[in-house]
Parts: C-alpha cells; structure tokens; sequence
C-alpha cells in the first residue's frame, strides 16, 4: 500500500508538470498574439500618418488646381462679354 500512495505521488508530479508546459505554452501563445496585436496597432498609426499626409498634400494641390480654374474662368467671362479682346 506505501508504493500505491508513492505511485499516486508520481501521477500528481506529472499532472503538475503537464499543466506547467501547459500554462507555458498558453502563455507564449499570449505573448505572440499581444506582439502581433501591437505590431498591428504600429502599422495602424503609420498608416494613418501616410494617409492623413498624403490626403493634405492632395487638398492642397485640389486647392491650387480650384483658384487657378476661378481665374481661368473670370477670364474667359471676361473675354465673352468683351469680345473686342479677342480682335487685339
């Protein structure tokens, strides 16, 4: 009967052992997916600073493009209503 409690001794050690590999490998799982999850939310940040450049470096190309078109046609209003412009 000693060697029966002594054997239930070994099954508890190895029970503690697999659920420490166990607890060891959810927590590397844990960490993969907390640096995943962060180098997702970098890629996120960086994006959105690319994006929020380039979208203001557009406008003000848009805004160029929109004065010079409001010239182009206060001239061509211009040029309509006189045309004696056009004969010089």
């Amino acid at each position: 009967m000693a060697r029966a409690g002594q054997g239930g001794g070994m099954g508890s050690a190895v029970n503690v052992g697999i659920a420490v590999q166990a607890d060891w490998e959810n927590r590397e799982f844990i960490s993969n997916i907390s640096l995943n999850v962060r180098r997702l939310f970098d890629f996120l940040l960086r994006f959105e600073a690319t994006t929020k450049s380039k979208l203001a470096s557009l406008n003000e190309k848009l805004d160029s493009l929109e004065r010079k078109l409001e010239v182009l046609e206060v001239q061509v209003s211009s040029a309509t209503t006189n045309p004696s412009v056009f004969n010089n």
